[in-house]
């Protein structure tokens, strides 16, 4: 092999071991200059401590809303149609009722139905010129999937937001997530977070009646109460009721924004800012609306209901009320992350305590020392110098292997550990192979040289076949599986890829070193 090459292979190992270092550094070094990586290796909830959660969705709040916005949207569609129809409502369960003046109207609305709501299906014809629907089974799976999809993805946001460094957030059957959140100590505040469904509305007050009124009274048809709060001058909070009408003016669906600001009294508040189309409804509301009080409802909460003095275009709000920092901030990250398509529960809340961590990582480090120690032992002592060499190969999968974890932002847990301490084993396993066929090409009469040659270019195929299937395996654990074997199969998955490039590559290139430039008689191997 020609000196030409040697030298571009040696550059290229340099270069990894310049690049891998550099990467690792900012794991266990602090202080760094600020042009430095800065990505560091995260550790998993089992070995920093945190909060383990599994949440449920309830999906069945979800489909009655479904439900009840499709008997809307058929109403609307039959009377662009200028198909009568005396009534069309939600009933029971899932069941849209329909009602028509006569046969010919009745057939009109099925034509309707079987050209543009394919998503319902007539349950039954209870009388004469009335029909009862309901969504078909594939609409009511549909419905399930995109509402936990956009529930796991919601809390996503909402956890990305919070700032936790890398959270496991999974689902878990139909309508379960399970959460992981590694570092964090304050779990009350992180359930509020998540849970809060963040349904943002914008309803009427009613200037007729008072809430007082509907206390004693009843509260009237198309109206509900619902509370606010205000702090007293003796600083404790108090509920406040507002009598409201029960149809939104609009929501928080076109909201692309939402940030802390200050008042006029320097006091928290959450600005918002709507899209062009949430803009122009929020401009039309507010015009045609003028002189009423519209409150500002979050999760059945009245945040404020400021009077509507002119119409407010530019699509900008500000919901003030009686909260915190901590409050506002939490708020503005529930609005930003967007709204929970479905209330959801604590099932299970466990603390992992630091301490359980801190154990995990000495008994982890522990047992890879041992296991690193016997391998370099037991190398140097059966193949010598050659045994020297694979130690080297063996250590250099670690810079490597911790710096393709931090440019990836992987989380390191106790099975990733685990799987870190099986590369050890076999990364050394390549060089065993390579090294057993040089002494076998060396006892057929070859010069060292020819023999390395020999042995690393026969070997390679079987090297690679063995680290292949465990790669696909490591893949597919990947693949199906969840937090801890995901862990194991990413660490595993480097570690093959790294201990391949050291064994058959860098420990070759040690090797020509070795041998170029003089006719060597005996290789200690």
């Amino acid at each position: 092999m020609d000196n030409k090459s040697l030298k571009w292979r040696i550059g290229v190992v340099a270069l990894v071991l310049l690049f891998s270092t550099a990467l690792v550094l900012p794991t266990f070094v602090d202080n760094l200059p600020s042009w430095w990586p800065k990505k560091k290796v995260s550790l998993g909830l089992d070995l920093k401590g945190g909060i383990h959660l599994v949440m449920g969705a309830d999906l069945n709040v979800v489909l009655q809303n479904t439900a009840a916005r499709q008997a809307e949207e058929l109403r609307r569609a039959l009377a662009e149609k200028s198909i009568t129809a005396i009534s069309v409502a939600k009933g029971e369960g899932l069941e849209i009722a329909a009602e028509f003046p006569d046969e010919s109207a009745m057939k009109e609305a099925e034509a309707l139905l079987k050209d543009n709501f394919g998503n319902l299906t007539i349950l039954r014809r209870p009388a004469a010129n009335r029909l009862v629907l309901t969504m078909t089974e594939a609409e009511i799976r549909t419905v399930k999937e995109m509402t936990a999809r956009q529930a796991l993805e919601t809390i996503r946001n909402r956890v990305d937001m919070f700032g936790v460094a890398e959270p496991d957030i999974r689902p878990q059957g139909e309508d379960r997530i399970v959460i992981q959140l590694p570092g964090m100590d304050d779990p009350k505040r992180a359930v509020a977070l998540i849970g809060k469904t963040a349904l943002l509305e914008f309803k009427l007050v009613d200037r007729d009646r008072t809430p007082e009124w509907a206390q004693v009274n009843g509260v009237p048809a198309g109206m509900e109460l619902q509370y606010g709060r205000e702090i007293a001058r003796d600083g404790s909070e108090v509920r406040v009721p507002y009598l409201l009408r029960k149809q939104s003016l609009m929501t928080g669906e076109g909201l692309v924004d939402a940030r802390v600001s200050r008042g006029q009294f320097n006091e928290p508040q959450v600005a918002i800012t709507f899209d062009s189309r949430g803009a122009r409804q929020f401009e039309r509301v507010t015009g045609e609306y003028t002189g009423y009080r519209m409150a500002i409802v979050l999760d059945n909460m009245v945040y404020s209901a400021p009077n509507i003095n002119e119409r407010i275009g530019g699509g900008r709000a500000v919901i003030s009320g009686a909260f915190s920092e901590d409050e506002a901030r939490d708020l503005a990250v529930a609005l930003r992350a967007g709204a929970l398509p479905a209330p959801v529960s604590v099932l299970e809340e466990r603390t992992v305590g630091p301490t359980l961590g801190a154990d995990s990582i000495q008994m982890g480090l522990r047992a890879g020392v041992i296991g690193l120690g016997l391998v370099l032992v037991f190398m140097a002592v059966y193949y010598r110098w050659s045994g020297v060499v694979a130690d080297a190969a063996l250590l250099f999968n670690f810079p490597i292997i911790l710096a393709v974890l931090a440019t990836f932002g992987a989380t390191l847990t106790l099975p990733g550990i685990f799987g870190l301490i099986l590369t050890l084993g076999m990364a050394v396993d390549a060089n065993v192979l390579v090294f057993e066929r040089i002494r076998e090409e060396i006892r057929s009469g070859k010069t060292p040289k020819a023999a390395v040659g020999a042995g690393f270019g026969r070997a390679f195929w079987t090297v690679f076949d063995s680290n292949l299937t465990t790669l696909i395996t490591a893949l597919v654990l990947y693949q199906f599986g969840s937090g801890p074997i995901r862990g194991f199969a990413v660490t595993l998955s480097v570690g093959i890829l790294s201990s391949m490039f050291t064994a058959l590559f860098f420990s070759r290139v040690v090797f020509d070193t070795a041998l170029s430039g003089r006719r060597a008689e005996r290789l200690s191997i």
